[in-house]
């Protein structure tokens, strides 16, 4: 399988896509964006996905100002993804976001550097923020709701 990291300046974290990922046909993605290009880019999701449930949430975060769309796709007929976007997985009971590889950082920061895939966390200490990786660094980014798209 395929792993592909890439660095964006625009953005610091780790942006990259895990094609492992790919098999299951609802999959979570994670949009980011300036103010600047926020409009054009939920356009340009509305015309390139297929979304399922009919919402884009819109987050924010106030730390490294920037904009974070979240959106149900139908990965059928996906075949590249924007720029920007990574996959993400959601703990609905606190509103975490989080990305498989940071999902593993959290673990091992938690447990003695030991990753345990048993291990449980305390998803309410993770409450409205999304994990990410930037190389060997866990990144938590708090969010709030900015507003959410019914389409």
């Amino acid at each position: 399988m395929t792993h592909s990291i890439t660095y964006q300046p625009e953005f610091d974290y780790d942006i990259g896509y895990d094609y492992k990922d790919l098999g299951m046909s609802n999959k979570l993605f994670c949009t980011f964006s300036t103010e600047s290009n926020l409009e054009e880019l939920l356009s340009t999701i509305q015309t390139k996905y297929k979304i399922i449930y009919n919402k884009i949430f819109v987050l924010y975060s106030k730390s490294q100002d920037e904009y974070i769309c979240t959106y149900n796709v139908d990965q059928v007929n996906v075949t590249n993804f924007l720029d920007n976007t990574i996959l993400v997985h959601r703990k609905k009971e606190s509103n975490t976001l989080y990305t498989i590889n940071s999902l593993n950082r959290l673990i091992e920061s938690l447990n003695g550097g030991v990753l345990d895939v048993n291990y449980r966390v305390e998803w309410t200490d993770y409450q409205n923020c999304i994990l990410l990786t930037k190389g060997a660094e866990l990144k938590r980014v708090n969010t709030k709701l900015y507003r959410i798209i019914d389409l």
